[in-house]
């Protein structure tokens, strides 16, 4: 279904990535986790890119977390845009959603704005309703400047929140230094591996890399959601 926004603001979350927060025309109905398609003009058949929602499905204005990318069409266009000035999208799309599973534990794990449809996740209500026995964030970036949510993720009520990072000498405590599935690999004997459910979304590196991790593990498949952003190209 199609929707027309209203832009309400858009402001720097990191160097790389900014947010930007819009009301629809109508209420857009959808699961904490999916994304809108975003359309694009570009000359005669307009371009569509998808976007997961970084705010709860309770919450107005809709957030979307967005990459800045020079070369990319749909981010330049959403970079361009104002307060007050409309755009289209079509929503809901998407199966990375929560399942709540009383009595197991959840791993949340994200590359940068991967974490956007996790953050929906863990600030809806039926998040909050029925939340895991213990629930873990890890998010994988390369600099502090790349964190994305600290303040807020860091004081969510339950949640192990750790980011990763992978190009610093050293990191503050309650950080990590090093990729995500460094953090799996050293931390092993914290996770109850038959009991938690894993959610990955981000680079299709690292969802490769922990599915590997994870099949060695004894993580059954019904035990794994994800949502891939991109592949890099093989060398």
């Amino acid at each position: 279904m199609e929707y027309l926004c209203r832009v309400d603001e858009l402001r720097a979350l990191t160097p790389s990535v900014f947010e930007l927060k819009f009301t629809p025309e109508r209420p857009l109905v959808f699961e904490a986790g999916q994304y809108v398609s975003v359309v694009v003009p570009h000359g005669e058949k307009p371009l569509r890119r998808p976007y997961s929602v970084a705010s709860a499905p309770h919450s107005v204005p809709i957030e979307l977390c967005v990459q800045r990318i020079a070369e990319g069409p749909g981010n330049s266009y959403l970079a361009r845009l104002q307060p007050g000035e409309s755009f289209s999208v079509f929503a809901p799309y998407g199966f990375l959603v929560f399942h709540p599973k009383p009595g197991r534990d959840a791993v949340f794990i994200a590359t940068g704005t991967g974490v956007a449809p996790i953050r929906s996740m863990l600030l809806s209500t039926q998040f909050q309703a029925s939340p895991p026995r213990r629930t873990t964030c890890l998010l994988g970036v390369r600099t502090p400047d790349e964190i994305l949510y600290h303040d807020e993720m860091s004081q969510l009520a339950g949640l192990r929140w750790i980011p990763c990072l992978s190009r610093v000498p050293s990191v503050p405590k309650g950080q990590f230094l090093g990729r995500v599935t460094q953090w799996l690999e050293q931390n092993s004997a914290e996770i109850a591996w038959a009991e938690t459910d894993f959610y990955l979304c981000g680079n299709g590196a690292m969802i490769d890399e922990v599915k590997t991790l994870l099949k060695a593990r004894g993580v059954p498949k019904d035990a794994l959601y994800q949502e891939i952003y991109f592949k890099p190209p093989k060398a």
